[in-house]
């Protein structure tokens, strides 16, 4: 039987206050990890080793608490909204990528795929802080760091005026980003090296290079993005899309941008595992970002009506629809190694790698 997450929230709320775990309360959390196959398994946990995991992962809770609950009060979440996040997913996921880098003896890249709204930033800062802890300095780099120079980037839109906002697929450097984690990868660690970074503000909100984040020595790479990893379907797939792609102009829109995605294999190819942020409903990141947009409105900032936002998430679902391109990621193998669904609250519900599930509920399908 699994906790409750408000049992899981006391038990951690007094560990956070120095309470040391009892013998009994041991033998309860050791229960509780077995009780959900799909995610033990997902974490190598088993009954040999469940009573190891439990003492490690309380002693790393009680080192890291600090920190976390700070970077937490910062983006004013309340701690009964981290706790049990912080015991499910974070812990296991920083340790595991610490065995990862120390098992392959070089930088060890983790890809992160996820929407808009599934807590790709948040999830890269708290690996960040606990690795940190851990000894092993990360970097943190996104897809949004390799976009084209706004120059660039006006010269393709006046090549393909459908290339309204930045993001879909073509308006990357994917060269720059190949060779920036290959030297990440195998350049002296003592070496400096010059990480892209992207301004989204510069030219009111058009956005351009900005300057780069010199790193060396690092260990792990947390590369996240919207749709990092995806790759080319079938363009047949298009004759029968769901909507927003409606028109023969969307679906030859669609049926470009899925070309495009060739471009970005030997990118892909740079990961060492692939994880995906999966919202329980994909149109939960439409309504993240309206509540996004209106939190920026009331505080005094400028943002975008529901009509505007509507049309701007409708315009990357026609580029790469979630129903097309990212459902069946979550359920291949092949390319994929730890799937984490995204609740309505933003929560991570069920936790899963797909080697784990039926055979008949996995996805095959690809260009």
């Amino acid at each position: 039987m699994q906790p409750s997450d408000s049992s899981l929230n006391l038990i951690l709320q007094n560990w956070a206050m120095g309470q040391a775990p009892t013998p009994v309360l041991q033998q309860q959390l050791e229960t509780w990890l077995l009780a959900d196959s799909l995610r033990a398994k997902a974490f190598g946990i088993n009954s040999t080793n469940v009573s190891q995991t439990v003492k490690v992962r309380s002693h790393l809770f009680q080192g890291v608490y600090p920190a976390i609950q700070q970077f937490c009060q910062h983006t004013f979440c309340l701690e009964s909204e981290f706790l049990v996040p912080l015991w499910n997913l974070w812990l296991p996921l920083a340790l595991e990528l610490a065995v990862s880098h120390q098992a392959l003896g070089r930088p060890f890249i983790q890809g992160i795929l996820g929407g808009q709204g599934t807590g790709k930033t948040t999830l890269a800062t708290i690996l960040t802080l606990l690795l940190s802890h851990l000894g092993y300095r990360t970097l943190s780099f996104s897809l949004d760091d390799l976009y084209k120079t706004y120059p660039d980037r006006l010269r393709l839109r006046a090549e393909d005026p459908r290339l309204t906002w930045r993001g879909p697929p073509g308006t990357h450097d994917v060269d720059l980003g190949c060779m920036v984690l290959d030297q990440l990868c195998h350049t002296d660690p003592s070496a400096s090296i010059q990480v892209p970074r992207f301004d989204k503000s510069a030219f009111n909100g058009a956005g351009d290079r900005t300057v780069p984040e010199v790193v060396k020595d690092v260990a792990i790479v947390l590369f996240e993005g919207w749709f990092v990893g995806v790759r080319p379907i079938d363009p047949a797939a298009f004759a029968t899309a769901p909507s927003p792609i409606v028109t023969e102009a969307d679906r030859e829109f669609a049926r470009d941008m899925n070309a495009k995605l060739q471009n970005y294999l030997p990118l892909w190819s740079r990961l060492d595992r692939l994880m995906v942020l999966h919202p329980t409903d994909y149109h939960l990141s439409q309504q993240w970002r309206r509540q996004a947009e209106h939190q920026m409105i009331t505080a005094g900032k400028s943002g975008m009506s529901d009509r505007e936002i509507d049309q701007f998430v409708e315009y990357f679902w026609k580029a790469l629809h979630p129903e097309l391109f990212i459902q069946p990621l979550t359920r291949d193998r092949r390319y994929v190694d730890l799937v984490v669904e995204v609740n309505p609250d933003h929560s991570p519900g069920t936790i899963y790698r797909p080697q784990d599930l039926a055979p008949e509920s996995q996805s095959v399908t690809e260009a």
